[in-house]
């Protein structure tokens, strides 16, 4: 039977939450929470022998140390692919799982997979490394997720022959092959028949398919800094105490604008982030770290700014879909704009 080694963070590794992101790297013999799933799916063409648990902060924070520790707990290990995850919509777990898919791959040469929704920042980062299967943006989504994972785990373990990426369902890696269409139709006949379709408003599909990407315009400089207004806009989720407008912790939905036209500096207790993406013990200690008041009001009263915005505009970031995203800042510019605002200092954590 083949054998498979399984990645997880510090959550999915029974180990904790947001306290215990900073745990150390860690292999157990055996199996591990949703491996116990993974396990069963890939049954009887292999097993999860050893399953590696690390915390995310750890993960981003020392990723070279978190890697190389990784990687020395596999170099006496057998085992014949490598499974990471799923890890859905949580930004820090996706990117971990694309770095140590693509580590694993690069030292020990197996196939690795992994799998996360479609806006994870891992998937941009590691697309074209490694072999990601789109998935659900939460934990709900598991029992959905992990069979696809499995699934084509089992079809690579068995030497079979892997098809396209529209075909075995995990995202495009950017990679073409030749291959021959049945019945054969030349290059130049589809392509005829193609413009044809479009020429007539009728539906076809290209076979060279190019990345849309929104692009902004880079905004002129600001020619006298002494004469800007200059607005505090933050995803790092600082609210006033108790989170008056309810914005959500994570997904967010919603945003906030706050009044801090007499204020010279953001006070604990008075403020505090209701971000669920990282410990918020800094944050709240010192709400200015991420919101920096204190030194933007310092450039104020030295005359090298104007003036700061009266209100500052916040939301949380981690998990934010990218179109709820865009509909937030397309409304917070437009009060900027109002407001005639110069420029924007856009924190994030």
């Amino acid at each position: 039977m083949k054998k498979a080694i399984h990645y997880l963070n510090q959550f999915f590794g029974q180990i904790g939450g947001e306290d215990k992101a900073d745990f150390e790297p860690e292999i157990r013999e055996g199996i591990v929470g949703p491996g116990l799933l993974l396990n069963n799916l890939l049954a009887p063409v292999a097993e999860v022998t050893q399953s590696i648990i690390c915390g995310d902060n750890f993960f981003g924070s020392r990723k070279e140390e978190a890697i190389e520790r990784i990687l020395n707990f596999l170099e006496d290990k057998e085992f014949d692919i490598f499974i990471a995850g799923p890890a859905f919509m949580a930004g820090r777990y996706g990117v971990a799982c694309g770095e140590i898919c693509k580590a694993v791959k690069d030292r020990f040469n197996v196939p690795v997979i992994t799998s996360m929704y479609i806006e994870n920042p891992g998937v941009e980062m590691f697309q074209k490394e490694i072999y990601i299967f789109p998935g659900g943006n939460g934990a709900v989504a598991m029992r959905k997720d992990m069979p696809k994972m499995a699934a084509f785990a089992k079809k690579i373990l068995s030497s079979e022959t892997i098809s396209s990426a529209e075909n075995e369902g995990y995202l495009p890696r950017g990679i073409r092959l030749e291959t021959f269409k049945e019945p054969t139709v030349s290059g130049a006949e589809r392509a005829v028949n193609m413009l044809l379709k479009k020429l007539n408003g009728e539906e076809f599909k290209t076979e060279m398919p190019m990345p849309v990407i929104d692009r902004v315009p880079i905004a002129s400089p600001i020619e006298d800094l002494s004469q800007a207004t200059i607005a505090l806009v933050t995803s790092g989720g600082i609210v006033p105490a108790g989170n008056p407008d309810r914005i959500q912790s994570a997904s967010a939905t919603k945003w906030g604008r706050y009044n801090i036209a007499d204020l010279d500096e953001l006070q604990a207790r008075e403020w505090e982030t209701i971000h669920a993406g990282f410990d918020p013990a800094a944050a709240n200690a010192d709400p200015d770290r991420i919101v920096p008041l204190d030194a933007l009001r310092s450039f104020e009263k030295e005359k090298r700014i104007g003036r700061i915005h009266e209100y500052i505009y916040s939301t949380v970031g981690t998990g934010t879909t990218q179109a709820e995203a865009s509909r937030m800042g397309t409304e917070i510019a437009q009060q900027l704009k109002d407001a005639n605002v110069s420029a924007v200092i856009l924190t994030s954590t």
